[in-house]
Parts: C-alpha cells; sequence; structure tokens
C-alpha cells in the first residue's frame, strides 16, 4: 500500500519484535469500508412499511456506530497523544486526525436523528433521509481512512513500540460484548487474504480459535444471510 517496504508489511518472521504490526488497522478498517458502503443500501432495500425488516437494519446501523465510535475514542486516547509527543514535525497530521474524527461524528449526526424515526414508522421517506445521511457520513469516513492508512501508520511502525501498539487492540477488544465477539471477528476475516486470517487467528487464545471453527463461522454465516437477505451474498 505504501511506496516503502514498511514495518507492518514484513513477513512475521522479518518483523523486529518491538516494532507494531500497523497493517491489521487496515484490515480492520475494512470492516468499517464495507459496512458503510453496504448500510445505505439496505435502508433502501426495506420496503416501504416493511416493520419486521426495519429493527434488523436498524440493529445493524447502531452496532456499526457504537463500534466506530469506540475505535475512534481509543485512538483519540492512546494514540493521538503518543504521536503528538514524538512526531513535533508532524503535529498538523495529528490535528488534523482530530478534526477529521469530530467531522466523522457530525456525518452521523444526520445517522442517529432519522434512525428513530425510520424505526417508528418503517416510511421510506424518513429511509431515504436516513440512507442520505449514511452516504455523506462515508465520504467523510473513506477520507479520514485513506489519510490515516496513508500517512499515520508509517509514523506508527516507527515511533511506537508493539506493546503500545498493541493496547489499542487490546482495549478494542474489550469494547466488544462477549457475546458478540464471534461476529466481530467474522467481520474482520470476511476480506481477509489467508495470510491475513492466519494473524488474526494466530492472536486468538486456543478457545477462541475452536470456537470461531465449531460455532463462530456458522453464526457469522447465518448473521449474513439475515442482514444482507434482499441483497443477496454482498
Amino acid at each position: 500500500m505504501f511506496a516503502s517496504r514498511t514495518t507492518e508489511q514484513l513477513p512475521t518472521a522479518d518483523r523486529p519484535h518491538d516494532r507494531p504490526h500497523t497493517h491489521e488497522m487496515v484490515v480492520v478498517h475494512r470492516v468499517f469500508r464495507r459496512e458503510s458502503a453496504l448500510l445505505p443500501r439496505l435502508v433502501r432495500a426495506v420496503a416501504d412499511g416493511d416493520s419486521a425488516r426495519v429493527p434488523v437494519v436498524a440493529g445493524h446501523i447502531r452496532e456499526y456506530v457504537t463500534g466506530l465510535h469506540h475505535h475512534h475514542e481509543l485512538e483519540d486516547e492512546l494514540l493521538w497523544p503518543l504521536l503528538r509527543a514524538r512526531c513535533v514535525q508532524d503535529d498538523a497530521l495529528v490535528t488534523r486526525m482530530e478534526l477529521q474524527h469530530l467531522r466523522i461524528d457530525g456525518s452521523l449526526t444526520g445517522v442517529t436523528q432519522w434512525l428513530p424515526e425510520w424505526e417508528r414508522t418503517a416510511d421510506s421517506i424518513a429511509g431515504e433521509e436516513l440512507a442520505l445521511a449514511l452516504d455523506a457520513h462515508r465520504i467523510a469516513l473513506v477520507e479520514h481512512l485513506d489519510e490515516e492508512e496513508q500517512s499515520v501508520l508509517p509514523l506508527v511502525a516507527e515511533h511506537l513500540t508493539a506493546g503500545e501498539w498493541d493496547l489499542l487492540g487490546a482495549r478494542g477488544i474489550e469494547t466488544v460484548p462477549s457475546n458478540r465477539r464471534l461476529i466481530a471477528l467474522g467481520a474482520i476475516l470476511e476480506d481477509a487474504t489467508p495470510e491475513e486470517r492466519a494473524f488474526f487467528l494466530g492472536r486468538a487464545p486456543l478457545l477462541g480459535r475452536l470456537l470461531w471453527r465449531t460455532v463462530g463461522r456458522r453464526q457469522y454465516a447465518a448473521h449474513c444471510r439475515t442482514l444482507r437477505g434482499p441483497l443477496g451474498g454482498e
């Protein structure tokens, strides 16, 4: 993804153990990219007055918003202060990241405004307003993700330790309810390469890997069928 061979692109055996494996953030970002594109399509696929389908999609929107909020909250708490302290020359970049988080929060205002109305009425007009708000949100989100991956992750690889980086991931897992962790894992693995899948599964405890193979894969497949039914396998 980057012009040079940065730390996160090195094979595990060759990467210094005290340097962050930042490519995992790229894989996590794929979840937000995929779901932010899918959400307005899911809303528009709901028929006017379909009060049974609306809660399914609305629940997923709320879960997405909560997950994104936690993701950015942890970056605000654990990432930006370290980069600001260690990369003084890149202070403007860190400030821009913080401002982009605020812009993304603002882009969700229309979503939180129209979501309850759509849930209450199952009305297609409210649904279209919600979908438009989700479209606008994705524009702000993708701009941020692009710059973070291209400009911030190389700084993280150079200036943070593996322990500092891993704390971000560990705290992120803590924000996911225990009964949704297999779903969250499935969302990460859905578009992952074999190497990326091996990395994420390798970091899970043995019990977690067993649960994924025996329960999680089927659970996530059922989740996707329920959520994306009108859109098929997309």
